[in-house]
């Protein structure tokens, strides 16, 4: 008895699509190229990226490195077909993740994963990432796009950012000086940023049955404008501050709100009080509290409540911050101060 062959087998039948990725590739290698800057010495493509500190510029410098994602904010990207804005929100998050350090950024990689890679999907995320990175003066200079089968849903895809940036290490801003008197000032933000959307999708889209196109009257906009609103990056306000000497701390409000991320930043025997009310609370806060009969606690452990950035000043400095931004357009708040305690925040 003669057995018959079997059919013969490929990577793109076992649905991993070479071709595909070789276009993804092509797509995006101009679009990464326009970000770089002379430190970078390698091309897109590369095995590993090449990058020259420009050590003369530095006494003796420190690379700051972070790493974050987009969270569920990309489950709006998926249902709208928008997605050339999450990578720029990915960008601005690692940007002013280790801005809080006084690092400025020097290069950037990204990651994105999927279960059928998509050309076009592809090249507008890392459209977006590129836009971030030129805007802050950081380099895209390479990354991973992992298409696994099986793995993720059709039409879906997971997206990583990491970023190196570079200070000096007498201007390091840790948080070591504060102390009580010290001021807080907060910097606006520009929505919910990538914080806090697995409880406002639950409600926009299943307590409040909105589509993504709905325009919801109250807060003039549709839901997809309001929730893919992009995140902030503070690096043009805060860098003509860094230099200074008069930044004791930055916190980065991500989540966990202010509630959770102003305590990373502060030192044995102190603590916050932030006044409630001392800046406007952007609207699409108060609508998730109110239809989602949120707790007031719960809603500042979970969104930035309209302030992306607080900055620890000294009082004696706290009027020459306020005039520097003033004079960049933004309104620095006055939103609290430093006390005595132990290393938490309370609302007055």
């Amino acid at each position: 008895m003669t057995r018959k062959n079997p059919s013969r087998m490929t990577y793109a039948g076992a649905g991993v699509d070479i071709d595909a990725a070789r276009e993804a590739k092509r797509r995006i290698r101009e679009i990464a190229r326009a970000t770089f800057t002379p430190g970078v010495k390698s091309e897109i493509g590369s095995f590993g990226a090449l990058f020259r500190l420009d050590t003369a510029r530095y006494g003796e410098p420190l690379l700051v490195s972070s790493c974050d994602g987009v969270g569920t904010k990309l489950k709006v990207a998926f249902t709208t077909g928008i997605h050339d804005t999450v990578g720029y929100d990915l960008v601005s998050h690692c940007v002013s993740d280790i801005l809080v350090q006084g690092a400025r950024p020097l290069f950037f990689l990204d990651y994105i994963a999927c279960g059928k890679l998509e050309p076009a999907v592809v090249e507008a995320v890392v459209t977006g990432l590129a836009r971030g990175c030129r805007e802050t003066g950081c380099a895209l200079v390479g990354g991973e796009t992992a298409e696994m089968p099986d793995f993720y849903p059709a039409g879906e895809y997971d997206l990583a950012g990491f970023i190196v940036g570079v200070v000096e290490r007498a201007r390091v801003i840790d948080g070591s000086t504060i102390r009580s008197g010290d001021r807080l000032l907060g910097l606006a933000s520009a929505g919910l940023h990538t914080n806090g959307y697995s409880l406002a999708r639950r409600l926009f889209f299943d307590r409040l049955g909105y589509a993504p196109n709905d325009r919801v009257p109250e807060l003039g906009g549709t839901v997809a404008e309001l929730l893919l609103a992009p995140h902030r990056s503070y690096l043009g306000l805060v860098e003509p501050l860094l230099d200074t000497g008069w930044l004791k701390g930055m916190a980065h409000i991500t989540g966990g709100g202010i509630t959770g991320n102003l305590p990373r930043i502060l030192p044995p025997a102190t603590a916050a009080v932030v006044r409630k009310g001392s800046w406007p609370i952007l609207p699409i806060f108060r609508f998730i509290q109110e239809k989602g009969s949120v707790e007031e606690a719960e809603m500042y452990r979970t969104f930035n409540m309209g302030i992306g950035m607080v900055l620890v000043v000294p009082s004696k400095k706290f009027k020459k911050v306020q005039s520097i931004l003033e004079r960049a357009g933004e309104k620095g708040y006055t939103i609290g101060r430093i006390v005595k305690g132990d290393r938490k925040v309370t609302y007055a």
